[in-house]
């Protein structure tokens, strides 16, 4: 009993930051960016982050399609963009952020009888995803002005630093090759060259997860100016990929980390904190608009399938 106590604080602590964060937001703000976020919404807004949301889900099930090819856990594209649309709709209606994952990976692995490399796939799949975000967002901050352009001379040097300590210290590590780290090792290497062997993965894998970023920051802009932003595009791109990185921590059904860190940087970006949280709402409730064929899914899913009784020839002609 004593041990279950830990379990449950790391379960639910980064879901309390969360929260407090959002807390945090409205107590320093009140509730005016909120409804007003609420009130710039219009059909025309809804109906683009459909669009929108409908090409970035099907590039994300075009990579995990690619990723779980590599993996030897095949699916077809059109079980894959249905089963994204609702691990999309249950991130965003549940909390901590990973709940869909969880269950995209669950699902695919129930139907193929290897839930270990169904829920490898979805890692990788995100992980890849987000690797490219992640370097798309340093190139854009190098490149164009943000509160953070003159520290990214730094980060690049400590992240390019981190990843050679890392492989270094990788290849000189020699433990017993029974041990878990020893299996976890292997397993990632055989993961790994598996995803490659697959004729043009790197490539899809790379360009899906582009456009998935672009077809992100597009959705924000829109709601940035829906929330009333007059800023150039080149000043609000880097604000948008700042606050699209920490939409990947966890989270109270998407809300949290988005609403703060768009009002810290736009904040320091001298746009106005209220701005930021204001754009934060639009593109929250925009996301799950583009996200909502997810809840068609899940209801399509969830209602059991009649069972087909099978008479053996004996039995009907008795």
């Amino acid at each position: 009993m004593t041990g279950s106590l830990p379990t449950r604080v790391r379960t639910w602590a980064p879901t309390l930051g969360a929260a407090v964060t959002l807390a945090v937001v409205l107590w320093r703000l009140g509730d005016g960016p909120f409804l007003d976020g609420l009130r710039a919404l219009d059909v025309r807004l809804l109906t683009a982050a459909a669009a929108i949301g409908l090409v970035t889900t099907v590039c994300c099930a075009w990579r995990w399609r690619v990723v779980a090819r590599g993996l030897g856990v095949d699916l077809s594209l059109p079980a894959a963009v249905a089963a994204y649309y609702r691990s999309l709709f249950l991130n965003l209606t549940l909390p901590g952020g990973v709940v869909g994952d969880v269950h995209r990976g669950l699902a695919h692995g129930r139907d193929t009888r290897d839930v270990g490399r169904a829920l490898r796939a979805v890692v990788w799949e995100r992980t890849g995803g987000q690797l490219v975000q992640l370097v798309m967002t340093l190139g854009v901050l190098v490149v164009l002005p943000s509160p953070v352009h003159g520290y990214m001379p730094v980060v690049a040097v400590a992240l390019v630093a981190s990843l050679g300590c890392t492989l270094l210290a990788g290849r000189a590590w020699r433990g017993d090759r029974r041990s878990p780290l020893a299996r976890a090792r292997r397993t990632l290497a055989a993961d790994l060259a598996g995803i490659v062997r697959v004729r043009g993965a790197v490539p899809a894998i790379a360009l899906t997860s582009l456009l998935v970023v672009l077809g992100h920051a597009a959705t924000f802009l829109l709601a940035a100016r829906a929330a009333g932003s007059t800023a150039p595009p080149s000043r609000l791109v880097p604000l948008a990929l700042l606050a699209m990185l920490a939409m990947v921590l966890p989270s109270v059904a998407g809300w949290g980390p988005r609403e703060g860190a768009a009002g810290w940087v736009f904040a320091a970006a001298g746009l106005g904190a209220g701005l930021g949280v204001e754009t934060a709402v639009v593109y929250g409730v925009m996301a799950l608009v583009a996200a909502l064929p997810g809840a068609l899914v899940l209801v399509a899913t969830s209602v059991p399938r009649p069972r087909v009784l099978v008479r053996s020839e004996g039995a009907s002609n008795a």
